[in-house]
């Protein structure tokens, strides 16, 4: 595509829509288009003084009523941005479907690199710098988790209560719809349903959850620290431990943990244990950790779900298996099924 060309958007509308309405930007931009992002159109655009920004639109086509839902990205970011969390400054957000067919908005650019593998977090971040990137990032999720959301004006975001009793129904429900399609179930996927349900610990106060909170969703910067979090479209209210314990499943707690995913962000030496950076955000946040495992093992039993249903479209052909590796698919279910009843025993036990 050339720079005047942009999938999704009217770029001489958009550009006059911002020059009407955005102070902090002089178009008319080049556009450069942004991979990732959950399959949003994001571009990036260069203004008529150098200075950077991003724009988002959800993709083209009919959409599910929730998916890519642009206003509710552009609130978190308003919100938490005023309270000087980091995430990318807020400029404008256009409701005006007339405008380029869809809502979207433009925010800050922000330096920095997600991480989403070994290789990634190999080139970019020294190993001396790994235990302050592992810090940054918890300590990061740390901060959000003590906000209000009622006093940040996020207050009606989502549900605050039952958040885990909702996950579970909604992801068993799914494992359920896959098992006919996928020609495969697993015993302990219903097992260690009925166990969650039935051992659901108290939920505490409310707060934000971002959903995906880990490396991939970051930009680290090259001081190895988070410059901004992104991709805001799971965030809701709910049970912030839920949130730590996904973010705690992508660390290990010894070599030999590491070693059986080394393909993660964090396989590489140097990142400290998984109990240190829980010790770190109960100390930052003041909150028990008693339940953590119960946790760690609902996300391991989310995250075989999830797979379980991309496994299910690709057995059913509604997705092409060309260079899918579905043994790998079938063998990561496994693993995490087996991560949760590890969790589960160590509960127990």
């Amino acid at each position: 595509m050339s720079e005047r060309e942009a999938e999704g958007y009217d770029i001489s509308a958009v550009e006059q829509w911002v020059a009407e309405g955005v102070p902090d930007l002089t178009p008319p931009f080049k556009w450069e288009r942004l991979e990732g992002g959950h399959s949003n159109l994001t571009y990036r655009l260069q203004d008529q003084s150098g200075k950077l920004a991003v724009i988002r639109r959800p993709p083209k086509g009919e959409l599910l009523p929730k998916a890519h839902d642009m206003s509710r990205e552009w609130e978190l970011i308003s919100s938490l941005g005023a309270t000087g969390f980091p995430v990318p400054a807020a400029y404008g957000f256009c409701e005006r479907k007339e405008v380029t067919g869809a809502w979207f908005y433009v925010m800050g650019h922000v330096e920095g690199r997600p991480l989403h593998n070994a290789q990634q977090t190999l080139d970019w971040v020294p190993e001396d710098r790994r235990v302050t990137l592992a810090y940054s990032l918890i300590d990061t999720l740390a901060d959000l988790h003590v906000l209000d959301p009622d006093g940040i004006g996020l207050g009606e975001l989502g549900k605050k209560e039952g958040y885990v009793a909702r996950q579970l129904k909604t992801w068993y429900r799914s494992w359920t719809a896959s098992i006919e399609p996928a020609r495969y179930d697993d015993r302990r996927a219903h097992e260690l349903h009925q166990y969650f349900v039935e051992h659901m610990p108290e939920q505490g106060m409310a707060r934000v959850v971002h959903g995906d909170y880990g490396f991939h969703n970051c930009l680290i910067n090259e001081q190895s620290t988070v410059a901004a979090v992104l991709d805001w479209e799971l965030a809701t209210l709910g049970d912030p431990l839920a949130d730590l314990g996904y973010t705690l499943n992508l660390f290990g707690e010894s070599q030999a943990d590491i070693d059986t995913n080394s393909e993660m962000a964090t396989s590489l030496p140097g990142f400290p244990p998984r109990s240190v950076l829980a010790a770190r955000y109960a100390e930052r946040t003041g909150r028990t950790l008693e339940k953590l495992d119960y946790y760690r093992g609902f996300n391991y039993w989310k995250r075989a779900v999830i797979v379980h249903g991309v496994y299910a479209r690709y057995m059913a052909g509604q997705k092409s298996t060309e260079g899918v590796d579905l043994d790998g698919l079938l063998q990561t279910i496994d693993k995490s099924l087996s991560s949760a009843q590890q969790a589960v025993d160590r509960l127990e036990y």
